[in-house]
């Protein structure tokens, strides 16, 4: 079976020869050596099995199959000169975006954008503040160049590249009558007013979990679609609730009390990615920026 797999330098080798006449014009225009041009052309005609020069007193001829595959290659050609010429780097105006669910928006994300920015005035950004459902169907469809979220919510056509482990916490408000329990399990919050997130929260079926094994039943007072709202709730003195405390809580903890909570309910917050193609220049940059750029806290750490 002949071998197929050219190499670029063979055929450079064959349009420098068709062009200058002879192969000392030929290495002359590319640089190497007549010895190499020759064993070039030797390797190509043994590739495709054809004559491809005519060799005759000193002089060397392209045959008929030589020119027509020199007019085969221009395209090939064309396109290594396009590419030789381009810039791979993201247009100026080509903005980074990026969406995030309310409670990393708020605490989180808002910040590390204005400092991503600051620190290069022409990056431009679009900030999209979704559900985080919607963040994940947004980079599916590739309306998004990246998404972060604290859930994970299994899709095909998306990649997660975790980034942040925290665990559930009890928030209480100030004087509480379970804040001077060190920590809360789910038994002590039979009975008590409690803010649950709505249930299409994953994390919303495993805590009925944890409190049907234990025999408990919460007294429902408000179920709400985020944990930003949950605290607000909570801090009003409706209730108490379990929320992910990344990143939340690293300085939002005026008139509430936190308190661990007994039974294992993690997270993981996680970058998200379109699962085809490289991410562009510009998403590479913000993930490496936020990661070097948070500070460690008691309630998260990094994966």
């Amino acid at each position: 079976m002949r071998e197929n797999r050219h190499s670029i330098r063979e055929f450079e080798a064959l349009r420098a020869v068709v062009t200058t006449g002879t192969t000392i014009g030929a290495a002359r225009s590319l640089g190497v050596s007549q010895s190499a041009v020759s064993r070039s052309l030797v390797q190509l005609e043994a590739r495709l099995g054809r004559t491809l020069f005519v060799r005759s007193s000193g002089r060397i001829e392209p045959t008929t199959e030589a020119l027509n595959l020199n007019a085969t290659l221009d395209p090939l050609f064309d396109t290594l000169q396009r590419i030789d010429g381009a810039d791979w780097t993201d247009a100026a105006d080509d903005p980074l975006r990026f969406a995030v669910p309310p409670s990393l928006a708020h605490d989180f994300a808002l910040t590390k954008v204005s400092e991503f920015i600051a620190r290069d005035p022409k990056r431009r950004v679009q900030l999209e503040v979704q559900a985080s459902e919607q963040v994940v169907a947004g980079v599916l469809d590739q309306r998004f160049d990246l998404g972060l979220i604290g859930a994970k919510i299994q899709r095909s056509g998306v990649k997660y590249l975790p980034w942040r482990a925290s665990r559930a916490v009890c928030i209480l408000p100030s004087g509480h009558p379970l804040t001077e329990k060190k920590r809360i399990g789910p038994a002590d919050l039979d009975g008590v007013p409690f803010i649950g997130l709505v249930r299409r929260h994953g994390t919303r079926t495993q805590s009925d979990q944890l409190f049907a094994r234990a025999g408990a039943l919460p007294r429902m007072v408000v179920e709400t679609a985020t944990s930003h709202s949950a605290l607000e709730f909570v801090r009003a003195g409706l209730g108490v609730a379990l929320i992910n405390p990344f990143p939340i809580l690293r300085s939002n903890t005026h008139g509430i009390e936190v308190r661990p909570f007994g039974e294992l309910l993690e997270y993981r917050t996680s970058f998200i990615l379109p699962a085809s193609g490289p991410p562009k220049a510009m998403v590479r940059e913000f993930m490496s920026f936020v990661r070097r750029t948070t500070p460690k806290d008691s309630y998260s750490e990094t994966i």
